[in-house]
């Protein structure tokens, strides 16, 4: 476990819930007369832990996002792919406690196993040290995928579509609202773009820029783009 502290470069004050985030439930079950936690219980609040730091590192740092652009990204940064790799970056996998059975058919490097630990390991650090040192773990790992990620300017789909049909003289595209609702603070918008008089995308939007873009974003999958 020192070995582990390390690594990530967080030291415990209480040793237990480390302990417990590297219990995989093999672990847990094959040594139950000595009640043993497993990770669990750690894996499904370090989910939610994620989730918030990352949502709000995305906020702040990429403001031109639309809702569901930032949706797209959170999910590429915690879905079990990402962590899997968080986790092989630090060997995590050499770290769990695991059964005799999966340990010897390859359960250290498994990636259901290897990316719940990462999760695990995020709820620990919560609950030991609060939600900073949580933070600046996650974000060891998540900061340079968002910006790797993020290194194109937001694709603006309205310039793009008005950019291929300008190719056509004579061809027209307008941009209608089918409906409005919601209370003030929030607001639903739902946008159709025209070509002529032809509807040739549909999409909707907390804003009418975002439902735009949205409804110019069909027009362009639909299209082949």
């Amino acid at each position: 476990m020192k070995e582990f502290e390390s690594v990530i470069g967080y030291k415990f004050k209480n040793k237990k819930l480390l302990e417990e985030a590297l219990t995989h439930s093999s672990y847990a079950n094959e040594h139950r007369d000595k009640g043993i936690k497993c990770n669990e219980r750690l894996e499904f609040l370090g989910d939610a832990v994620l989730s918030i730091v990352v949502a709000d590192y995305i906020f702040e740092h990429c403001p031109e996002l639309p809702e569901g652009e930032m949706t797209k990204l959170r999910s590429v940064l915690v879905c079990e792919k990402a962590l899997y790799k968080f986790g092989k970056e630090i060997k995590l996998g050499s770290f769990l406690r695991l059964s005799k059975g999966e340990k010897n058919g390859g359960g250290a490097d498994r990636p259901s196993i290897v990316s719940d630990a990462f999760e695990a390991v995020i709820a620990a650090i919560y609950l030991d040290g609060g939600i900073e040192p949580a933070r600046k773990h996650i974000l060891r790992f998540v900061a340079p995928e968002i910006k790797s990620n993020h290194k194109k300017p937001f694709k603006d789909y309205k310039t793009t579509l008005q950019e291929i049909v300008q190719k056509n003289p004579g061809e027209r595209i307008q941009y209608h609202m089918v409906s409005e609702s919601g209370p003030d603070h929030d607001k639903h918008f739902v946008f159709e773009v025209h070509l002529n008089s032809n509807v040739i995308g549909k999409g909707g939007g907390r804003s009418k820029k975002e439902a735009e873009q949205n409804a110019a974003r069909e027009a362009l999958e639909l299209m082949g783009y």
